[in-house]
């Protein structure tokens, strides 16, 4: 791996009398880690279940060491969302931001997912993750990470941070901004990325930086947490752009995080931030966090936690809520919402439209938590629920006026509506949870037809595993919809007809 030289002298001034222990770290394996989703299931029952040996990540508590011989993405846990791979140092920006259950949340730079994953499925099905990528392509990606872990109340938006801004002004509790950057931290793991830093180096990427959080503290509210983190080492990509928001905008400062992260940042190997790297650095840099690849098991890394000055209750975003249109609606002078398909969300008119709908969705177990949440909004006259060349998606609560901004999915798409049938989608599979669904197809990890399943073949009922009971299985086997699972997991849908399982799974999934 040849350096630059420019780069080279940076690194010596940054690191001093460690620069060649950091230079003996590059030759060093690259760490592989993946998170376990826990929003399916805990830590711990994973490492019980885990088809490959995991070494806990000191600083991430749902974070795990692989070696480079696990097959992890193509394991069937993995297809049905137990876990995310991930970069070991990428995991500490989501877990540094303090989530609580029922914020409103944005990852301001999103795709591929990895750190909206993680923020999401804290919120624990309450508030709003709102993840956004300026990249369509990459939109998508991380559209599909997100629905593959089952999160629900999301929007995935595709547009500029500044355009942002003007939607949701002092909106969100928390923002993470992974801003893009020059990429220093990830030489090791990707050596493609030396030619990139030689093409645009750090003053080009510290202008976007500083574009980009300037918008993000327009959408943070007062008393709001902000984690700004970079995979690189440059001075001028991270204390720099800190003291660049800094100076420009007072009410903005930076925050230690929970004392018990902190003491286990220092035990990892963490250093602090450098403002004397700075003319006129404030001594709040400090507060910042570098991660060296020749200190800690991951790759290279830089991160701040800062807090906007005054204080917005809970009670006054509801009545700010309240005040914007409901989900669905559009007001008199404006046009209904697009969906990501590009045809316009209407409120379904006749109650008789909703009739295939709650059908299927009265068949839940009485006890899942989706038939307690769901139902009765279904069955509300003010049910958030918007349709969109026959799509049926639920939207999550508070989501102010969309008009105009582009986006790929408000909330959960739950199946299409048509020729009065319904046919739930493969964001609604995974969305569900062991026990909510009462007719299954429950696979070993592995069963052959697990497999066979994930390549979208259609099964042979003697190869089925296990069928749950029911007391009307003809009336199953002449076409209900069941919930295809590995050890209890969700992995798609499928339907029992003439004795064989048709495979239902989507098709841009397949293997």
């Amino acid at each position: 791996m040849e350096l630059p030289v420019q780069y080279q002298e940076t690194m010596k001034a940054l690191l001093g009398a460690e620069y060649e222990e950091y230079i003996k770290s590059l030759k060093l394996p690259v760490y592989r880690g993946l998170r376990v989703n826990t929003s399916k299931i805990e830590a711990e029952e994973f490492e019980r279940i885990s088809p490959f040996p995991c070494v806990k990540i000191p600083w991430i508590p749902n974070g795990y060491y692989i070696s480079p011989e696990a097959q992890a993405s193509r394991h069937p846990y993995y297809t049905a969302g137990l876990y995310y791979l991930q970069e070991p140092s990428a995991m500490t920006p989501a877990r540094t931001l303090p989530i609580e259950p029922g914020d409103r949340v944005l990852d301001l730079c999103a795709a591929p997912g990895g750190k909206a994953t993680e923020l999401a499925a804290r919120l624990k099905g309450q508030g709003l993750l709102v993840a956004n990528d300026i990249s369509n392509t990459r939109a998508r990606g991380l559209l599909k990470n997100l629905e593959l872990f089952g999160l629900t109340n999301i929007l995935v938006t595709s547009e500029t941070p500044e355009k942002l801004s003007l939607y949701f002004p002092e909106f969100f509790d928390k923002i993470l901004v992974d801003a893009p950057c020059s990429g220093e931290g990830m030489f090791r793991k990707d050596p493609s990325m030396i030619k990139r830093w030689q093409e645009h180096g750090p003053e080009h990427y510290a202008s976007l930086q500083r574009e980009i959080l300037q918008a993000a503290v327009k959408m943070l509210r007062p008393g709001g947490m902000l984690l700004y983190s970079t995979c690189t080492f440059h001075p001028l990509e991270n204390e720099g752009s800190i003291q660049f928001l800094l100076d420009r905008e007072p009410q903005m400062s930076v925050i230690s995080p929970e004392p018990e992260l902190v003491t286990c940042f220092w035990e990892s190997g963490f250093y602090p931030g450098r403002p004397e790297l700075l003319d006129g650095g404030a001594k709040e840099l400090s507060r910042c966090f570098r991660l060296y690849p020749h200190r800690v098991k991951g790759e290279g890394h830089f991160l701040a936690l800062l807090k906007k000055a005054g204080e917005k209750a809970r009670e006054d975003r509801a009545q700010e809520t309240s005040q914007s249109l409901s989900p669905g609606t559009a007001s008199k002078r404006q046009k209904p919402k697009k969906t990501s398909g590009g045809k316009r969300k209407e409120k379904p008119t006749p109650t008789e439209d909703l009739t295939p709908l709650r059908e299927f969705f009265a068949q839940l177990r009485p006890n899942s938590p989706l038939a307690q949440s769901w139902l009765p909004s279904l069955e509300s006259p003010e049910n958030p629920l918007v349709f969109g060349q026959n799509q049926v998606y639920l939207l999550p609560e508070g989501l102010p006026n969309l008009q105009g901004l582009r986006f790929l999915r408000t909330g959960c798409l739950l199946g299409e509506l048509a020729k009065k049938r319904f046919t739930p989608s493969q964001a609604l599979a995974m969305a569900l949870g062991k026990g909510d669904w009462p007719f299954i197809v429950d696979f070993s990890s592995t069963d052959p037809g697990v497999f066979r399943y994930l390549k979208g073949e259609t099964l042979e009922e003697p190869s089925i595993s296990q069928l749950s009971e029911r007391k009307d299985v003809q009336a199953l086997r002449a076409g209900g919809w069941c919930l295809v699972c590995v050890e209890g997991f969700p992995l798609g849908w499928g339907k029992l007809v003439n004795g064989a399982l048709r495979n239902k799974y989507h098709t841009g999934w397949i293997w």
